[in-house]
C-alpha cells in the first residue's frame, strides 16, 4: 500500500499528516483487529487492557512518553513494538494495524485523534474529546471523512442503569421533564501537589520525555508533583477541570434521553476561576432549546461540583436512602421525579408507590463499552458512542466548563457558529494555538 508522509513545517520533527494507508474495514470475521495504543498508562493503560480481552483483538504497538508505563505494557504485550514519540509511530509503522486507542491528557486528543482519522483508522478516544470546542468540531468533521469506527471513552453510556433510565425517561414514566439537577463531589485526587510555577525547573525523571508530553502547548520547565502523572486536569493548559473529567459521564444520560442538541446559554454561578488553574469547585446552569421530551419551550441543566452540593430540598430520595450520595442525579417531570446514584445502583422512579417494580424495563443486556467498539468494526456499524454522539455531548460539557472562567453572566452559545455571541471573553477560549514546531493543519 503506498503511503504519503508528513510534510514537514519545520526543523522539528513534527507536522501536519495528509493521510496513511487505508485500511480494510471489511475485514474477515475470523480475523484480528490489530490495535496500536497511545497513552498506556493510568485510563490510557485501563483503555488498552480492556480492549485486548476481546478475542479478535491483538494489541501490536504501544506508545507512550513516559518508559515506565511502557514497559509495564510490554510485559503484557511483548510482542507489540514500543514507541515513545506517536508522531514516529503513525508516520512510519501505520500499515500495521487497523484502530488506535488514545489515553492521553486531554490537551493531545485532538493533534492525536485528528491524525488518526486522516489516516483512515478506527479510533476509541477517552474523554472529553477535547478541551476546545473547535477541536471537537474538527475531530467530529474528520471521523466523518474517514468512514471509520469512533467510540468516546465515557463507558458508562453502556451500562444497564444509564440504558434502563433513558428508556424511563422516554417511555414517559414521570411524564416530559421538566429540570434535571447533576452533582458530582468525589475529592480532587489530581489536584498538584505543588502548584508554584517556579521559572526554575526540576531534574526531568529518567526515560520521561516532557517536551513531548508538553505537546502542542506552550514550552515551560517541568515541576515535580504538578504535571505528571495524573495531575495535568487542574491545569488550563492541559486538562479542562473537574466538569471535564466527569461532564461526559454525567450529562450522558440527559443528552441522549431527552435527545438534547446544544445549549442556548450557560452561566457559572460561582466565583469562577483565572490564571493557569481551573477552579476546584463551580455551579452552573445550562438552558437547552425543548425536545418531544421536555415540559417547556426550554429545559434548564443544573451542574454542580466541588462539593457544591445542589439544594436538598429539592431531590426526593428512596427509601433507605438518607442523604444524597457523593454523585448523581435528579430528573423533575410532569408527575414524578427519578433518582440515580451515579456511583451505582438502578434507577428509581419516585413517588415509589406509583410505580411498581413490573413497570421497569426488562430483558437489557450488559453491553461492554470496549467490546462494543471493536463489535461494530467487524460488523460496519456504529459503536453506542460514536463521535456523532460523543461529539455533541464533549461540546455541551465545554461551553458549561468554559463559563469558569467568564463567571456570573449568561453566555450565549450559537452552535452553528461555534461562537459564544454575546462575550469576546468567552468566545476567545473556543480555539487555542498550538506551539511553532507542533501545528496541524486546520488544528491550532
Amino acid at each position: 500500500m503506498n503511503r504519503r508522509h508528513f510534510i514537514q513545517k519545520s526543523s522539528a520533527v513534527t507536522a501536519s499528516v495528509l493521510g496513511f494507508p487505508a485500511i480494510l474495514r471489511s475485514a474477515s470475521p475470523n480475523s484480528m483487529l490489530q490495535v496500536a495504543s497511545i497513552g498506556v498508562g493510568g485510563m490510557g493503560g485501563n483503555t488498552m487492557r480492556s480492549i485486548a480481552t476481546h478475542s479478535k483483538v491483538k494489541i501490536v504497538a504501544i506508545c507512550d512518553v513516559d518508559r515506565k508505563p511502557l514497559d509495564k505494557a510490554a510485559e503484557a504485550h511483548p510482542d507489540a513494538t514500543k514507541h515513545k514519540d506517536w508522531r514516529e509511530l503513525l508516520a512510519n509503522h501505520a500499515d500495521k494495524f487497523d484502530a488506535v486507542s488514545v489515553g492521553t491528557p486531554d490537551h493531545m486528543h485532538a493533534p492525536i485523534g485528528i491524525t488518526v482519522l486522516r489516516g483512515k483508522k478506527h479510533l476509541y478516544l477517552q474523554k472529553p474529546m477535547a478541551p476546545t470546542l473547535h477541536e471537537c468540531r474538527v475531530l467530529q468533521h474528520e471521523a466523518v471523512k474517514a468512514g471509520v469506527v469512533t467510540q468516546l471513552g465515557n463507558q458508562g453510556r453502556s451500562s444497564i442503569e444509564s440504558r434502563m433510565t433513558e428508556q424511563l425517561i422516554r417511555g414517559g414514566a414521570i411524564g416530559k421533564i421538566k429540570e434535571v439537577i447533576l452533582w458530582e463531589n468525589k475529592p480532587l485526587s489530581w489536584w498538584p501537589k505543588n502548584t508554584e510555577l517556579r521559572p526554575q525547573g526540576d531534574a526531568i525523571p529518567e526515560g520521561f520525555d516532557w517536551d513531548n508530553w508538553v505537546g502542542v502547548r506552550t514550552e515551560r520547565p517541568y515541576l515535580a508533583q504538578s504535571y505528571h502523572p495524573q495531575t495535568w486536569r487542574a491545569w488550563f493548559d492541559f486538562g479542562v477541570g473537574e466538569m471535564g473529567d466527569m461532564g461526559c459521564h454525567h450529562f450522558d444520560t440527559s443528552f441522549g434521553a431527552l435527545k438534547l442538541t446544544a445549549p442556548l446559554k450557560v452561566r457559572q454561578l460561582g466565583a469562577g476561576s483565572s490564571g493557569p488553574l481551573w477552579g476546584k469547585t463551580r455551579k452552573v446552569e445550562l438552558i437547552f432549546p425543548g425536545t418531544e421530551y421536555t415540559a417547556g419551550d426550554t429545559i434548564k441543566l443544573t451542574w454542580h461540583d466541588g462539593d457544591t452540593r445542589p439544594d436538598a430540598s429539592l431531590i426526593s430520595l428512596p427509601k433507605g436512602v438518607d442523604k444524597l450520595p457523593e454523585s448523581g442525579t435528579f430528573w423533575i417531570g410532569e408527575t414524578g421525579s427519578i433518582f440515580k446514584n451515579y456511583r451505582g445502583g438502578r434507577p428509581f422512579v419516585l413517588p415509589e408507590e406509583s410505580f411498581s417494580a413490573e413497570k421497569y424495563p426488562r430483558g437489557l443486556k450488559g453491553q461492554d463499552h470496549y467490546h462494543n467498539w471493536v463489535d461494530a468494526i467487524f460488523e460496519g456499524g456504529k459503536a453506542t458512542s460514536d463521535f456523532s454522539h460523543g461529539g455533541p455531548l464533549t461540546e455541551t460539557v465545554l461551553v458549561g466548563a468554559m463559563a469558569d472562567r467568564v463567571a456570573g453572566e449568561w453566555l450565549e452559545w450559537d452552535r452553528d457558529k461555534l461562537a459564544f455571541t454575546n462575550s469576546e471573553a468567552a468566545n476567545n477560549l473556543v480555539r487555542r494555538d498550538y506551539r511553532d514546531g507542533w501545528k496541524i493543519e486546520g488544528l491550532g
